[in-house]
């Protein structure tokens, strides 16, 4: 694969990871004053309003639910609305850092996945990257010194969920046209989580309200599109390490919207979990320069041999032998 187009799938999924990181401070803005899951049907509402940017010439709206690869489709759009539903709940009950830091075992859940199921190498060092993050969570959540209760629940069923979820875009990215890829991430919150909010919804009143809602809908839906382009152009397991650039959001937005300052054993979880995605991102860099310059130095050493073998003597008997054949071939002049 070529190394630019794995980078510009990194930086993809670093801007939608930065888009989720916003959308779920607008859905913790939320708490208390509407249903969860009317937040989170809000996500495929506000959604729509990028369909007709993602439709390209030729496609037909019909392809939202149509599809070439429909268990795939279902698979997404599944894990959209469990995953959209989870995170919103857990946004609401604990503080964005410890949230976030229970969901970043997503990349562990992908990485094993994508062995399992694509089939994809995953090197030793990125397995190190990988429980570095892991030993990092641990020391933010310290199990056995601190109460875990429904919210740390709904925050590692938002990770499983987005984990199966980016390992059914990589499975279906290449056969599905982008509005059926795009579609499934609109249909599960809007059919899934607007039943289950049928029994509690209310009309949202207030402005603020509403702004809350779009920014948390659209940004949702956004960072949704971001990621399926990026999961096009780059391995399941490099698409889900970026999500550790999403801490440095959750903290700040955490210290600077609601005022929520860390513990000194939250702090150096964070660092360690943050650590862990910043070695892996420098080692992929490197490895990405390193393959760059190997093709580089294939080309230049092909382009070689061909001016060498066009030099030997049985390439210039044969180019002579080849103007002979032409010269015998053509009309004499008049």
């Amino acid at each position: 694969m070529d190394p630019k187009t794995l980078f510009s799938g990194i930086l993809l999924a670093l801007a939608a990871f930065a888009s989720f990181a916003i959308s779920d401070a607008f859905s913790k803005l939320l708490g208390g004053r509407i249903d969860p899951f009317e937040v989170a049907f809000s996500g495929g509402v506000f959604g729509c309003i990028l369909l007709p940017f993602i439709r390209k010439p030729g496609e037909s709206y019909a392809d939202i639910i149509r599809t070439q690869e429909p268990l795939m489709w279902g698979v997404r759009a599944t894990c959209t609305f469990v995953a959209t539903a989870a995170s919103v709940e857990a946004f609401m009950l604990l503080p964005m850092p410890e949230a976030l830091s229970l969901m970043f075992l997503m990349p562990l859940f992908v990485t094993i996945l994508s062995v399992l199921l694509l089939k994809e190498k995953v090197t030793g060092w990125a397995w190190l990257t990988v429980v570095l993050g892991f030993i990092g969570v641990l020391i933010v959540l310290r199990p056995g010194l601190r109460a875990l209760h429904f919210g740390h629940l709904c925050a590692l069923i938002a990770a499983v969920a987005n984990a199966v979820s980016v390992i059914a875009y990589r499975l279906a990215g290449q056969n599905s046209a982008r509005l059926s890829l795009f579609g499934s991430s609109l249909i599960g919150p809007l059919v899934g989580n607007g039943v289950l909010m049928w029994a509690h919804a209310t009309w949202p009143h207030g402005v603020t309200t509403w702004i809350y809602l779009f920014g948390y809908g659209f940004l949702a839906a956004f960072g949704q599109f971001l990621m399926m382009l990026a999961t096009a152009r780059a391995p399941a397991n490099r698409v889900a390490l970026p999500q550790y650039s999403q801490m440095v959001w959750g903290v700040a937005l955490s210290y600077l919207v609601f005022q929520q300052p860390l513990d000194g054993w939250t702090f150096v979880g964070i660092v360690v979990v943050t650590a862990s995605g910043l070695l892996n991102w420098i080692r992929q860099r490197i490895r990405y320069e390193r393959m760059a310059m190997k093709e580089r130095l294939e080309r230049m050493q092909a382009r070689k041999a061909a001016k060498n073998l066009a030099r030997t003597p049985a390439a210039q008997q044969a180019l002579s032998a080849r103007q002979q054949a032409a010269a015998t071939k053509k009309p004499p002049s008049r």
